[in-house]
């Protein structure tokens, strides 16, 4: 399950995508546009920062801003930063491999094998899905639901499939 705290990354990562002409952000208006709690989202940024996807400016017109195109920030690489490895089991991590301690033999293991494959299928998207993805299906989703009002539809009907939205 995603963390809070990655959540909060993704969602300050999107409003500094978003922002025109890439121009510092401060950290209140991300936690006002975006209803996060500040203390928190200041730990997230500077750990941001010291991975290489945000930078900041001081002073007047300063802020977070990103130090990378939308397009290149991976999902895969935000969630790593934040949470460490994304496989289930630490004996399929591409980046935090352990053996697991009541292993007997990967080489048959079930679970692991499987595991694998659970793996591979979310790095796929995990991988393949950047900032500017999100904000595109995002903002598909918004005028779908916009547009369906008009038909009676509301957002409660979206819980779940969101409508089937797809790429």
């Amino acid at each position: 399950m995603l963390t809070k705290k990655t959540k909060y990354a993704v969602k300050a990562l999107m409003a500094l995508a978003r922002n025109k002409g890439n121009s510092p952000m401060l950290i209140s208006a991300i936690a006002a546009k975006e209803q996060l709690p500040k203390k928190f989202l200041e730990a997230i940024l500077l750990e941001m920062k010291r991975n290489g996807i945000l930078a900041s400016k001081k002073g007047a017109g300063g802020g977070y801003y990103l130090m990378k195109k939308a397009e290149e920030i991976k999902l895969a690489a935000i969630i790593r930063i934040i949470d460490g490895p994304i496989a289930l089991l630490p004996c399929v991590s591409l980046n935090f491999y352990e053996r697991c301690e009541e292993c007997t033999s990967e080489l048959y293991c079930g679970i692991r094998d499987v595991m694998k494959d659970v793996r591979d299928a979310t790095l796929k998207i995990l991988g393949e899905t950047s900032l500017a993805d999100m904000i595109e299906r995002e903002d598909k989703m918004k005028a779908l639901l916009l547009e369906n009002q008009a038909e009676n539809i509301t957002e409660e009907d979206f819980k779940g499939n969101l409508g089937g939205v797809t790429e």
